[in-house]
């Protein structure tokens, strides 16, 4: 059967690839903006047209109609008109591995499924354990942030109703910040807390945890007749990209003897910097931290991991089946420590970056990214059309059109009409949200080969589009078209 991979279908698994490879590569020599400004309405067209219960019409035709479907619709993350989210241009190396892991197929649920790859994964999670300060930590590869901050707040309540006498699921408690991902709530309601489980901690002026408010909050929560948990301390907030203060997070956890878990999805890429790791001093501190590669180490989705400081957390929440991972079997099988069964071998794609590139060298493109949102804030406070809203410790810029004699009303809503318009005209993608109660746009500046001179060109596009709205009087406007 040539339909599926094998010797007998080698030489047009070449074929495949080789034309895959030319047509992707084809787009990046020819895409000259993030997104094709396809209407939604025109995409689901093209969608719809495809009549998925039609007979085959082979390997050649079918990855053509993908590149005419997908890839020319697609949002590219590694032009530098793409500022928008937390999605990072890949890494080279990390495609090739992508592409090898994708034939072979392998599971590193079990050691029987993966060999080489588990031991391979397990190294990979030792060395961030050690790059985190964890002498003897241990860890999994995850889909991401949310299933990383999931399951270290699975092993906080498991270890919690193990050593606190008593206490029920129902009395726990954990301490975040309205900075927290969102992923904090969810894992909540998932693990069967209590509706109010999550408490949220006052903040700085930089939206980071404050430490005398974190000590008042675990107070609270003691006089209350309830458990803390754990305390959710970030490392690189989505919004602001700010850190939470981890060594002084990190002596109120103590003191109060409570699970740590710190979650550094976007601020991973410090571990690898040689002149911004002291940012992270105290996450060494912490009993589980959350990193997320495809974030912070341009490597392809997914490529995340949940690292523990005492590798013994992992057991708290193992099961063992005769099928699959019998109780006393001597094989390192990674869902013994995983809340997934089958799980690609996403640890590949680090491992061949880490051995191509180098630490050092991810290190210097991770603070390329922050130099270059340094320059920015300087651009946007200089400007006098543009207000710069906050400061930032990694890579964000929060700013707004609002020049002189322009009302904060109108200010606002240009930010959900600047976004709408540039987005429909595909040149420029940027994010909005909300900073103390009014909107703003947000630029997320993830490409270390994106110059000053990229992301002026952006803030152009948003001033001439702002200013055409303004002028036009379309702020409310659904249907405004503004030319650019």
């Amino acid at each position: 059967m040539h339909e599926l991979l094998s010797a007998a279908s080698a030489d047009a698994y070449v074929d495949a690839m080789r034309g895959t490879v030319d047509r992707v590569a084809t787009r990046f020599r020819t895409t000259t903006q993030p997104f094709s400004g396809a209407s939604r309405e025109q995409l689901q067209a093209l969608v719809d047209a495809v009549d998925l219960d039609a007979p085959g019409r082979g390997t050649p035709a079918a990855l053509r109609e993908i590149d005419e479907l997908f890839a020319q619709h697609a949002v590219w993350f590694h032009d530098p008109a793409y500022t928008a989210h937390l999605n990072c241009p890949v890494a080279l190396p990390a495609v090739a591995a992508e592409a090898v892991l994708a034939a072979v197929n392998p599971s590193v649920d079990t050691y029987d499924q993966s060999t080489v790859g588990t031991l391979m994964e397990r190294r990979l999670v030792a060395w961030t354990a050690r790059r985190i300060g964890f002498l003897a930590g241990g860890g999994v590869f995850t889909s991401g942030g949310t299933q990383s901050n999931l399951q270290a707040l699975l092993l906080a309540r498991e270890h919690a109703l193990a050593t606190a006498p008593g206490v029920r699921a129902s009395d726990l408690v954990v301490l975040a910040t309205a900075s927290s991902h969102f992923s904090v709530q969810r894992a909540a309601y998932l693990l069967g807390l209590a509706p109010d489980a999550v408490r949220l901690v006052p903040v700085d002026e930089r939206g980071r945890m404050r430490p005398d408010a974190l000590r008042i909050a675990l107070r609270h929560v003691a006089d209350d007749g309830r458990y803390t948990a754990a305390v959710v301390a970030t490392a690189g907030t989505t919004d602001r990209g700010c850190l939470d203060p981890l060594a002084d997070v990190a002596d109120m956890c103590d003191a109060a003897d409570v699970w740590l878990h710190v979650d550094a999805a976007y601020g991973c890429g410090l571990l690898v910097s040689r002149t911004r790791r002291h940012l992270l001093d105290g996450i060494e501190r912490a009993r589980s931290v959350t990193v997320d590669f495809h974030k912070a180490f341009f490597q392809p989705v997914s490529s995340s991991a949940l690292v523990v400081r005492h590798t013994a957390d992992l057991r708290l929440v193992a099961h063992h089946h005769d099928y699959l991972n019998p109780a006393g079997e001597d094989e390192p099988n990674q869902v013994d420590v995983s809340l997934q069964t089958t799980r690609r071998f996403d640890a590949l794609k680090l491992w061949a970056t880490l051995r191509a590139l180098g630490a050092d060298r991810l290190g210097e493109m991770v603070d390329a990214t922050i130099d270059l949102a340094a320059a920015v804030h300087d651009l946007v406070a200089d400007d006098p059309d543009l207000r710069l809203l906050a400061p930032t410790d990694l890579s964000t810029v929060l700013f707004r059109y609002q020049p002189d004699g322009l009302d904060d009303a109108h200010a606002d809503a240009l930010v959900g009409e600047v976004r709408r318009v540039l987005f429909g005209s595909g040149r420029a993608l940027v994010a909005r949200t909300t900073l103390d109660g009014r909107p703003c746009l947000k630029l997320t500046l993830l490409n270390p080969a994106t110059t000053v001179a990229d992301v002026r060109h952006v803030l152009e596009l948003v001033r001439q589009t702002a200013a055409a709205l303004v002028e036009r009087d379309d702020l409310l406007r659904p249907d405004a078209a503004v030319a650019l």
